[in-house]
This record gives C-alpha cells, structure tokens and sequence, in this order.
C-alpha cells in the first residue's frame, strides 16, 4: 500500500458539492499530476465537514490546514506553495482556525471546541466510496464482535443498559424496541432504517449516509442479529441523490467482502439490505406510513396496536430505527454502555446532532452532548445571530416541534426539557430567528407546510390543520379577530387529542408556543393591524417621505408601475397597486422610501 506524505480532504457532501467541490477536486487531481506529486500526495473526496457556512472545505494533513470557500481558483495556488513547497496559504485559511499566525487543530476552533462527535466521527476524515477506510477506523469491528462473542440478548441488553434512545422525534428506548421484536416467532422479521428525512432544514441523516454510510449497515446488521431478522431495508428520499449512491456503493462493497449477505463471519448468520427511495411525502416519516409505501401502497398512517414489533411490514415483526439512531450502535458495542453513558443526561444519555440554520452565523451540522444548553449551541458554537441582531427563538423539532423563546436560553438540551417548553427535539432541525422574524408568519409557515404534507386520513388533521391555517392567513392578511385566538388554541387542543399519528398530533405545537410566548404579537396583528417584525405583506405600506429626489429609480424598479412623479418630483406609491415587494426601498439612493 503506498504511503503518502499529503492527504487533501475535499468535501463532497451536498451543501459543497452544490459549489462546485466535485471541480475543485479535479483540479487538485490534475494540478499534482501536473507537478509531479501524484506518488506524494493523495486527494480524498469526504462527506460533510459540519461547518457548511464556510464552504467548500479542504483540509490538508498533516498540517490540519483548514481551507475554507475554496474555489478552482485558489487550487494552483495552494498545490505550488503548500503541497509543492511547504509554504500554507494563510490568506486562504478559514479566519477561526488561526491563533496568533498559528495553525489551530480543527478540534480548537470554536465551531468543534464543544462538540463530541460520534455519529459524525467519521464523516469529513474517510472516504465514504472506500469502504477500506470505514475497516481502517475500527468498521465492522462491532459486528464481528456481536456475531462471535455475543448472543442476540446480549446485545439487546447492552442496547438497553446504554439508554440509547430513538433519535426521530419521539425518544423511545432503542433497545426496549428491539426486545419487543426479539420474542416474536416469524418465518421472516425485518429491519428499516428510516432516512425519510422530512423536516424543512433538517440535513443530519443525509449528511451521515453522505459521510458514513458504513455505519448504518453495520448497524442494521447488529440490530438484525439481535431480533432474529434477516433481511433490512433503508427507506431513503430520492431528494437525496448523493446518499443513495454512496449507499448503494457501500451496500456493494460490504457484500464484496462478505460482510452482507450470507454465512457473515463464518457465523451462520445471513443478513442482507435493499435500498427504497422515498417520493418526499413528509407523512412517510412516520413509521407505518413508511411501512405502507415499501410495500407498495399509498403512504398512509394505520392505528397502533398492532405495533410493528409484533406486525410491521407485510405482517411481520419489524424494528424501525432512524440513521442517527442506528449510527450510534457499532460505537455501543465496541466502547461499552457505561462509555455512552459517560456524556449526556441520565435520562438521555449520549449526543445528539441538529442542522443548525436559519438566522446564524455559523450554519452547519452540530453533534453536541444532550445536557448542553441552547445557549452554547447558538453563541458559542453557532457564533449568534448576524449583523448583530438580537435573539429572538430557536424553532427546534421542524414543523412538529415548537418556539423556544431568548428567556429559556440556559435550558440543558434532551429531550425531557424541550418538551417541558412546549417543544419536542424531533429528527435535529434547530432553525434560529432573530429580531426582524415575524412569530405569527413562522407559526403560519409552519402549518402551512403541515397541511399540504398531511395524507389526509384522519378528519383533525386533513380538516382541523386546513381551519387553523385559514384562521392564520385572516390574521396575517389583517382581517383577523381576537377571538380568533381562542379559536386557534382549542382547535389546536382537539387535533393534538384525536388526530391519527404523530403528524397530525404534532401539527398544532408551532402555533401554539408561539401563542404562548408571543401572545403579544398576535394581538398587534388582530387589534392595531400591525406587523411589529414588519413581515406580514398584508399589514404592510411603503411611503414616499420628503426626502425623494425625483431620481425615478424606484419607479424604474418597480415590477408592477405602482409609483408615479415626474423627475425632480417628490413620486407617490398607489396603495391598490403595490405588492410589497421592497423593491423600490432597495433601489432608492436616499432612503427616502419606508416601510409602516
């Protein structure tokens, strides 16, 4: 095996690919042939680095030099100073990874300095295509240590000691799930990896079937051994075209080694997964809607009980874990229950992931220990709130989660906690607000999203979420009435207390947060007709102030001819034609235009 003196990670997840790193890569590769160090230094394609606010990223070891919004550009530059002669392009550098014109290891910058990454241990370090550099960072290790040293309870006992649990949305014990499962005689059991990634900014499971997919399958192998199952799918959104290749090449690779398939180990144990891509219907997040669209039907919630550890897909006992989930297990198995124990809460222990986005500096994918506080989260790795806006909530749990407000700043974060707030921790999705967000408009967003993404099934959902919705458009629009209000609240209450399944159950938890804490600003919608975060497009005027020139651009700009004058003259916006657009308030070179 050849042994380089240089390695150049390139990330290639999602975020960076969509800036061109699969280019940037290339040029790499050609500009070394060109220079003459192909036998010296090696160029690697990775999955995501987290910090994606910052991309594309590279990073060249052994220095840890960490390159940020690399372009095809920069690359010529860096091989001839850096790979070439051993000169670091500084002015290239990502800012937070210098000290004093001293290179910081990427574990010191702020963005990673709080952070313990176990389920993205390996993503922006291994080649996610090669599933060698999965084996040379301990890969299957966990499976061949179930497989030849442990019995199925065993490991469903280890499972239950580590406290592991579900990290989905609801929580639940993983290895309580797998001993509901294991007792049951079947002909055929079933694992399901659920990647049905539906959150709006939500990015975790892609971002590890991206970077690790090894992980999952080891794991899905461990859970299949444990329950007696043979046979596993990933269900998968097809949005997520990079995921699925590299799924695809892992599952390949691993049954080229013999590590799927049949006999794994020499144990007797076959196993074997398929891959199921998902149209992108939020309700298959849910696990018997999931189930229903493998088998071929329409996506649809079912009661529970049955369960489906007892029936599941085609009526047989089936377990469904998420990714993150999953790609805790082989870590588990190898390091022991009192190890995940170590870090977290005792009653949720380990890490959890969030896509942190929204209105933050520092963008990316965050693997923290439950118990740190949002605070931590927002400023100290996600560097607050740009140009210096002030904080205003934190939506966590995507459209089934809730508002948790700048007063609950200090709040350890697991799951226990957030649902105290009204909240829940859902899949990982943490979009941040600041001072200039409407919470009316975010409650509205919210379930509007829910309502086109509901299967319809159950009345509270299909109809009670469509009411709420017409009631929030009234508010927004500025025909709403403070007994809307009282409205909003008890539909919300009769939904979470009779819809079928968790969507619809969840559906109402934006509004009603936000009614909570931000009381205020629906009654500055309802009775003074005003948008106080200036917003709502229907609660909206732009006026033209004294301090017009008559310049016309603003009437030049405008898409819809709303604003009159002649040049030299103070112009006039026609109300009835205005959309609100703000153009003219962009356009204007004298701040002569403004919004009430």
């Amino acid at each position: 095996m050849a042994i380089f003196r240089s390695h150049v990670l390139v990330c290639r997840g999602t975020g960076c690919s969509s800036s061109n790193s699969e280019k940037i890569q290339k040029k790499f590769e050609d500009k070394i042939n060109e220079v003459g160090l192909e036998k010296e230094v090696k160029v690697i394609r990775t999955g995501c680095f987290g910090l994606c606010e910052v991309g594309p990223i590279v990073v060249v070891y052994p220095e840890g030099a960490f390159y940020s919004h690399m372009t095809v550009e920069k690359v010529d530059e860096i091989v001839e100073e850096h790979l070439l002669k051993g000169r670091i392009v500084k002015k290239y550098l990502y800012e937070g990874s210098i000290d004093e014109d001293a290179l910081k290891s990427i574990n010191e910058v702020n963005f990673y300095k709080k952070q313990k990454r176990v389920v993205l241990r390996n993503c922006g370090i291994i080649n996610p295509e090669d599933i060698n550099e999965y084996i040379a960072k301990d890969g299957y290790m966990a499976l061949g240590k179930v497989l030849t040293e442990m019995k199925p309870e065993d490991v469903i006992q280890i499972m239950k000691d580590s406290g592991l649990r579900g990290r989905g949305g609801g929580g639940f014990p993983t290895g309580v799930k797998w001993s509901f499962a294991a007792p049951n005689k079947a002909d055929q059991k079933y694992v399901i990896c659920n990647a049905d990634e539906g959150d709006p900014g939500a990015f975790m499971d892609r971002s590890v079937l991206e970077g690790d997919p090894n992980a999952v399958l080891e794991a899905m192998a461990i859970a299949g051994y444990a329950i007696g199952a043979t046979k596993g799918f990933i269900y998968v959104r097809a949005e997520y075209p990079i995921a699925v290749h590299r799924l695809e090449i892992a599952i390949e690779q691993a049954k080229e080694k013999g590590l799927l398939g049949k006999n794994i180990f020499n144990s007797g144990f076959d196993f074997d997964i398929e891959i199921r891509l998902g149209a992108g219907a939020f309700v298959c997040g849910e696990e018997t809607a999931l189930m229903a669209s493998i088998e071929g039907k329409r996506g649809m919630s079912r009661n529970k009980p049955p369960f489906p550890a007892n029936k599941g897909l085609w009526g047989k006992p089936t377990i469904i874990n998420n990714v993150e989930t999953l790609a805790n297990v082989p870590q588990i198995i190898l390091n022991g229950a009192d190890w995940f124990r170590s870090f977290g809460t005792e009653k949720s222990p380990g890490t959890k992931v969030f896509a942190l986005g929204g209105k933050i500096n520092n963008t990316g994918l965050v693997e923290i220990p439950m118990g740190t506080t949002l605070r931590e989260v927002i400023y100290d790795i996600g560097g607050g709130c740009p140009n210096d806006k002030a904080f205003k909530a934190v939506q966590t749990g995507g459209p089934s989660g809730g508002c948790i407000t700048s007063e609950h700043l200090d709040t350890p974060i697991d799951f226990d906690n957030l649902i105290a707030l009204g909240s829940m921790m859902g899949s990982g999705g943490m979009i941040v607000m600041d001072e200039d967000n409407c919470m009316v408009d975010i409650a509205r967003f919210f379930l509007d999203f829910t309502v086109d993404e509901s299967c319809g099934k159950c009345t509270p959902c299909r109809e009670g979420t469509k009411r709420m919705l017409e009631i929030l458009n009234r508010i927004t629009k500025g025909n709403g009435k403070l007994e809307d209000l009282d409205t909003l609240e008890k539909l919300a209450v009769n939904i979470k207390n009779t819809a079928l399944c968790g969507l619809g159950q969840t559906a109402p938890n934006p509004v009603i947060s936000t009614l909570k804490y931000y009381r205020d600003e629906y009654e500055a919608h309802v009775v003074d007709k005003k948008c106080p975060a200036g917003v709502c497009k229907g609660l909206l005027s732009y006026e033209i102030t004294d301090a017009c020139k008559g310049c016309t651009r603003c009437a030049r700009q405008c898409p819809v001819n709303a604003i009159e004058g002649k040049v030299k003259e103070i112009h006039v916006i026609d109300q009835e034609k205005c959309i609100k657009c703000g153009a003219c308030i962009e356009a204007c070179p004298f701040n002569a235009i403004i919004k009430k």
